[in-house]
């Protein structure tokens, strides 16, 4: 691989890793947020589920503006909003501001999960578009890696406000790498037909292509999967389990190794067996692997270490399944690139947000209900792969340079 092409992976990576560095070091703080803020458990969970929605929808308009004015600005805009917002995070003096200061911070945030895939597309498709996803997801996964352990080192010191301030440290170091290392790659003479009224049109397009839907909702259950984790874990963790902030933290990391490993065999697996053969045999091993976790924690076994085995087992499945159903389903959009990937990444954080809100229903500080919604999520996901996947034509196209 060149170094423009690492280069590339490692400032989309780092751009689109803001909004989830914004939630996973989040995490341990939860339980004393709610202390310091004298706030319930449902209040808290809710800044975080109104930060999921608010970067999920509001990918719906940084798609077609980066189509219409280009990658960059949009960018920039998102960046400083989530900069406000994370300050205003850091000085809530209440629950409610928190909330509202966490809706900002995750509009600003939506500008790096949409932008950064158009910018893939822009630049390249079939194989080599899965390998640069794939270190792109590389690079974005050191946020569930690093970010809890970060996280927890800095609660445990600082208080949880202090996270707020870091992240937000962190987008004016993406700031800088935006503008010193990534190109504009959505040419003027490219913009000219781009309007809103054109969006409009292509999305509804996009709500009917069957393909791109049904490539989106795999990978959105996959992921909507690892947001009921997120929500429930670390009441379950610390408090069911008895686990301190910072053990919490290798816990949770541990998960996203096992994502971050299996998601870089995506291109060399893609080149052997096709895109769409891998997506099959992942959706497969994960939710069966899912349902073995649900089948013994409801016989009775509650147990950290079975959990954390299989959970490790099934989100390293999990890994190959989200970049190259990205891959696919942008394949054929690329005239309307920010659109689609706008589009994708509102419905992947919609059906997270529902899922999120479904799992906190059942919530009862047991672990049975969180693991009940991530296997139902995953049958789901292998589901929708059985009717939206056939065995025709493997998608192997050469590179697009």
């Amino acid at each position: 691989m060149s170094p423009k092409f690492l280069r590339i992976a490692v400032v989309l990576g780092l751009l689109s890793a803001i909004g989830p560095f914004a939630i996973d070091m989040y995490l341990p703080a939860l339980p004393s947020i709610g202390e310091d803020l004298n706030a319930s458990t449902a209040a808290v969970q809710m800044s975080l589920l109104i930060f999921f929605l608010s970067m999920g929808f509001g990918q719906i308009l940084v798609g077609p503006i980066s189509d219409m004015v280009g990658r960059k600005l949009p960018l920039y805009g998102g960046l400083a909003l989530f900069m406000v917002g994370g300050v205003g995070s850091a000085m809530a003096p209440t629950i409610e501001w928190l909330i509202a200061f966490r809706f900002l911070q995750g509009l600003g945030a939506s500008a790096g999960m949409a932008v950064p895939r158009a910018i893939v597309r822009d630049l390249h498709t079939g194989t080599e578009a899965a390998k640069l996803m794939s270190l792109l997801m590389l690079v974005f996964s050191v946020s569930p890696i690093l970010a809890p352990l970060t996280g927890s080192v800095i609660i445990e010191n600082f208080g949880w406000r202090a996270v707020f301030w870091t992240v937000t440290g962190a987008a004016v170091l993406a700031t800088i790498l935006l503008a010193t290392s990534l190109k504009e790659t959505r040419p003027v003479e490219e913009r000219a037909g781009s309007s809103f009224g054109t969006a409009l049109s292509g999305y509804r397009f996009l709500m009917g292509d069957r393909n791109f839907l049904g490539l989106t909702a795999i990978a959105g259950f996959g992921i909507a999967s690892f947001f009921v984790y997120l929500s429930s874990s670390s009441f379950i963790l610390i408090d069911h389990y008895g686990l301190s902030p910072s053990v919490y933290s290798v816990f949770f990391s541990i998960n996203a190794v096992a994502f971050i490993g299996m998601s870089q065999l995506t291109g060399l697996l893609s080149e052997r067996f096709g895109l769409r053969r891998v997506v099959r045999i992942a959706v497969v091993g994960y939710a069966t692997t899912m349902v073995v976790l649900f089948a013994i924690m409801a016989s009775g076994v509650d147990r950290l270490d079975v959990m954390a085995a299989l959970l490790f087992i099934g989100y390293g499945f999990l890994g190959l399944v989200i970049p190259t159903t990205s891959v696919l389903a942008m394949e054929e959009h690329g005239e309307i690139a920010g659109t689609a990937s706008a589009l994708m990444g509102t419905l992947h954080f919609a059906i997270g947000a529902v899922a999120m809100g479904v799992a906190g229903v059942f919530f009862d500080g047991t672990p049975l209900p969180m693991v009940a919604g991530i296997t139902l999520c995953a049958v789901i996901s292998f589901t929708l792969a059985k009717v939206s996947l056939g065995r025709g034509r493997e998608t192997v196209e050469a590179p697009a340079e």
